[in-house]
């Protein structure tokens, strides 16, 4: 019984030994599983670190990645770059602005007429163009609105020297009845100046000009050049204005005709708004000329002044170069005045300058000039004084208009819009 049943047993504890093993190995299995599942979690957990260091994480933005600190030479860097950029711009306009008034200065004779030229064409030509609307031929009215301004300049030109010769010896008469009164002055208090301390000064001067007459011949001499220089650019001044009035539209159409359509059509506008500007400047500029000279003419003929008429011209003549023109004329008719008629018209004189110039700047230059040319008196002051500077006289005479063209031509250029002058 017991031999079968260790037989038995035995046999039972083989089989649960097999069975034991078999289950033994089974588990291996299922945890060999885990482990290579685990292993290859792992791979491709490192994988995903990999990866997560070359990408972003979740939820962080490109605003919140490093970046390079930018202090202040970063922006300095720029400020240069772009100052250099314009200093460059700046340096290049000024040099061309430079070699064109040197080369403006070196062709005076030629340059100044062809501006004279185009203001004086620009006041003939509304009458010009009224004949040709009225059914004259092109040729006649160009023929009747030239000749009529040569009569006109002819016959001012003989008034002046007219009268000049006329009022010469009224003018002399009073300037040495003066002389007296103001020698008498002068030998009362508190100058007391004498007779002939007044000779001793005469003849020091008469001694000085004397000592100094190659100075004095020399100017003389530079006078007389300046007299050809102007009647040659008198004559050439009235050829060119004659040709403008004939055949100005065909002359401008034939300088903008080798540009690109485009460019030919923001010129044809640019030239249309500046030559109405300039014609309207020069419409403003005779009716403030006129008032000026009634003005003076009035206040001069009232205080029994000689040389009304002469004044008159001049002062009229004077309107074109604005501000200091009727500055200095004023200031010789007020000379004239106080050497003729004494320091009571002299002062009357003054107030009615003074009075005049007020009327001029508040109401007769904004009403009438300063809507077609739209610059205020601080920017004429300085291209008056620009063009004194460049050109004289006549630099002075022309800027204001070269203004005026700029100011209503450049918009058109750059727009390609018409200004409205």
């Amino acid at each position: 019984m017991t031999g079968r049943w260790t037989a038995a047993s035995g046999k039972t504890k083989a089989d649960d030994d097999a069975r034991a093993a078999e289950l033994g190995s089974a588990g291996a299995q299922q945890d060999s599983a885990p482990a290579e599942l685990n292993s290859t979690g792992g791979v491709s957990a490192a994988g995903g670190a990999v990866a997560d260091q070359a990408q972003p994480e979740a939820g962080e933005t490109g605003a919140d990645r490093p970046e390079q600190p930018r202090g202040p030479a970063s922006g300095v860097n720029r400020v240069l770059q772009q100052a250099a950029a314009w200093s460059w711009c700046l340096l290049l306009t000024g040099l061309v602005i430079y070699l064109a008034f040197r080369l403006a200065i070196a062709l005076k004779l030629v340059v100044l007429p062809v501006i004279a030229a185009l203001l004086l064409t620009a006041l003939l030509q509304p009458l010009t163009a009224v004949l040709r609307r009225r059914g004259m031929p092109s040729l006649l009215a160009t023929w009747c609105t030239f000749l009529g301004a040569l009569l006109v300049i002819a016959g001012a030109i003989t008034l002046f020297a007219n009268r000049v010769s006329a009022d010469y010896p009224t003018l002399s008469a009073e300037v040495q009845r003066t002389a007296v009164q103001v020698q008498h002055s002068l030998a009362g208090p508190p100058f007391h100046l004498n007779a002939k301390r007044l000779q001793q000064l005469t003849n020091d001067l008469v001694k000085f000009l004397s000592q100094h007459k190659t100075q004095v011949a020399g100017t003389v001499l530079t006078g007389g050049r300046y007299a050809v220089e102007l009647l040659t650019g008198l004559v050439l001044m009235l050829f060119i204005t004659f040709f403008l009035l004939k055949d100005g539209s065909r002359i401008w159409s034939w300088l903008i005709s080798g540009l690109r359509p485009e460019a030919r059509r923001r010129a044809a506008i640019a030239g249309d708004s500046a030559w109405r500007a300039l014609v309207n400047y020069m419409r403003g500029t005779i009716a403030v000329a006129a008032i000026h000279a009634v003005v003076i003419g009035v206040a001069l003929w009232l205080l029994r002044v000689p040389l009304v008429v002469p004044f008159i011209v001049l002062v009229f003549l004077a309107a074109f170069v604005p501000i200091v023109g009727i500055l200095v004329v004023g200031g010789l008719a007020i000379l004239v005045a106080l050497a003729t008629k004494g320091w009571v018209a002299a002062v009357i004189l003054l107030a009615v300058l003074l009075v005049e110039n007020q009327i001029e700047g508040h109401l007769l230059q904004p009403l009438v000039v300063g809507r077609i040319i739209r610059l205020h008196p601080l920017a004429i002051i300085l291209v008056l004084a620009v063009g004194a500077l460049v050109a004289g006289i006549p630099g002075a005479i022309v800027a204001v208009p070269i203004a005026a063209v700029v100011t209503y031509a450049w918009p058109a250029l750059r727009y390609g819009r018409p200004g409205d002058p």
